[in-house]
C-alpha cells in the first residue's frame, strides 16, 4: 500500500507540474467555468413579463376599464395598441407587435348587471408555446378574481365561492435563475471535467512519452489515479467557484448542507474525469479526444440530463440514456440539496447511481491501457 501511494503522488506531482506550466490549463478549469455560467445564467431565462398586449374593449365602460387594469396591473402584460374590432388584431401578431389580445365584447357590463357571467376572449400568438403558456394561466387568475370581486350577487345564489390560496414552496417567486443556475452547474462541470482529462493520456501518446512511463515500475491502475488526481483537486475549487458565483450573482437559495452538496460534487467530477481518461486512452489522438469528449458530454448533459425537458416526458429509449448519464443525477441531487434542503436519503440514489458509473469506466480504462499500450 506504501509503495502504491508513493508512485501515485510521484505521478500526481509530475501531473501537477505539467498543469502549472501551462497557464491555459489553469484558465480552462478555473476562468472559463464562472464565465459561461455568468453567460448562459443571464442569456438562458423561462420568466416571461411585459407580454405585448392589444386591448379590443367594445363596451367601454367602468366594469371594462377595471377587467382591463386588473390584467396590466402586474408586469406580465403591456398594452400596446388598442383597436375596435378583432379582425385587426391577427395583423399585430403577424407583425410581432402583439402576443395577446384582450377582446371584451359589448354585452359585457349587461350581463354582470343581469348576474350572468359575461364571456370574455383572450387571443395569444401560439408559436411562442412558453409565453401562451404563462399568460393563459396568468388570465384564469385574473378572470376568477374578477369573477369574485364583481359577481358577489350571483355568487350568493349559487353558494360560496370557493377561494383559492396559493403557496409554492422551495422557489416562491417562481425565479426562473434558481432552477436554470444549478442544472447549468452540471452542464458547465460535466464537460470542463471531461475535456481537462481527455487530452492527457492522448497527448503523452503523441508525444510518446507513455512508453517511457510504462518502463518504470508503475501500474496501469497507478497511472490512471496518479493522473485524475490534481485535476480532481483543480475540479473541486471550480466547483467552489461555480457555487459562490450562483449564489452571489443569481442569488440562489442555499438550503440544505454545503458539505453534502460539496460531497456529491467531488463525487460526480470523479466519475466526469475517468470518464474523460477513458476517450483519451480509447482515442489516442488529441483532436479526435477532444471532439468525442464535446460530443458525448455537451449535448447529452444539456439535452437527456432534466435540465431542461423533463426525463418523465421523454421516449422511453431515451429515458433509458439520460438514466445510464451522470448528470441527470447530479442535476436531480444538486436541486435537491439547494432548493428542497434534502439530506443524504433524498441524494443516496443519485449518488450510488454516479458511482456505480465511475467504477464501471475505471475498470474500462486500466483493462484499456492494457490493450492499447501492451
Amino acid at each position: 500500500m506504501k509503495g502504491f501511494l508513493t508512485r501515485v503522488t510521484a505521478i500526481t506531482v509530475k501531473e501537477a507540474a505539467h498543469i502549472l506550466r501551462d497557464p491555459r490549463v489553469m484558465i480552462f478549469a478555473l476562468v472559463l467555468p464562472v464565465l459561461l455560467l455568468l453567460l448562459f445564467g443571464y442569456a438562458i431565462s423561462f420568466d416571461v413579463d411585459h407580454i405585448p398586449l392589444v386591448v379590443v374593449d367594445q363596451d367601454q365602460t367602468n366594469a371594462s376599464r377595471n377587467l382591463v387594469e386588473s390584467f396590466t396591473s402586474g408586469d406580465l402584460f403591456e398594452i400596446k395598441a388598442r383597436r375596435s374590432t378583432v379582425d385587426q388584431v391577427e395583423p399585430l401578431f403577424r407583425s410581432g407587435l402583439a402576443r395577446a389580445a384582450l377582446v371584451i365584447p359589448e354585452e359585457f357590463t349587461r350581463r354582470l348587471a343581469g348576474g350572468r357571467e359575461p364571456s370574455v376572449q383572450l387571443l395569444l400568438d401560439g408559436s411562442d408555446n412558453n409565453t401562451a403558456t404563462v399568460a393563459l394561466g396568468y388570465a384564469g387568475v385574473v378572470a376568477l378574481e374578477v369573477s369574485r370581486r364583481q359577481m358577489p350577487t350571483s355568487l350568493s345564489r349559487e353558494g360560496a365561492p370557493i377561494s383559492a390560496q396559493i403557496r409554492t414552496f422551495f422557489n416562491p417567486g417562481l425565479r426562473s435563475s434558481a432552477f436554470i443556475v444549478p442544472g447549468l452547474t452540471a452542464v458547465i462541470l460535466t464537460m470542463i471535467a471531461t475535456m481537462l482529462t481527455a487530452l492527457t493520456v492522448s497527448r503523452e501518446i503523441e508525444q510518446g512519452s507513455m512508453e517511457q512511463l510504462f518502463t518504470t515500475p508503475v501500474s496501469r491502475l497507478e497511472i490512471v489515479v496518479g493522473k485524475v488526481c490534481p485535476y480532481f483537486l483543480l475540479g473541486l475549487v471550480a466547483v467552489l467557484l461555480v457555487l459562490t458565483a450562483g449564489v452571489a450573482m443569481f442569488s440562489v437559495p442555499v438550503a440544505g448542507s454545503l458539505w453534502l452538496l460539496f460531497g456529491v460534487s467531488a463525487l460526480f467530477l470523479l466519475a466526469m474525469f475517468i470518464q474523460g481518461l477513458f476517450i483519451s486512452v480509447a482515442t489516442r489522438r488529441q483532436a479526435l479526444a477532444s471532439q468525442l469528449a464535446f460530443i458525448t458530454t455537451m449535448l447529452p448533459a444539456l439535452l437527456l440530463s432534466g435540465f431542461v425537458f423533463p426525463i418523465d416526458n421523454m421516449p422511453w429509449p431515451l429515458q433509458f440514456l439520460a438514466r445510464a448519464l451522470p448528470p441527470s443525477y447530479f442535476i436531480h441531487a444538486i436541486r435537491a440539496v439547494l432548493l428542497r434542503g434534502n439530506g443524504v436519503e433524498a441524494i443516496l440514489r443519485d449518488s450510488l447511481a454516479i458511482l456505480l458509473f465511475f467504477g464501471v469506466f475505471l475498470l474500462l480504462t486500466v483493462r484499456r491501457f492494457r490493450r492499447a499500450l501492451n
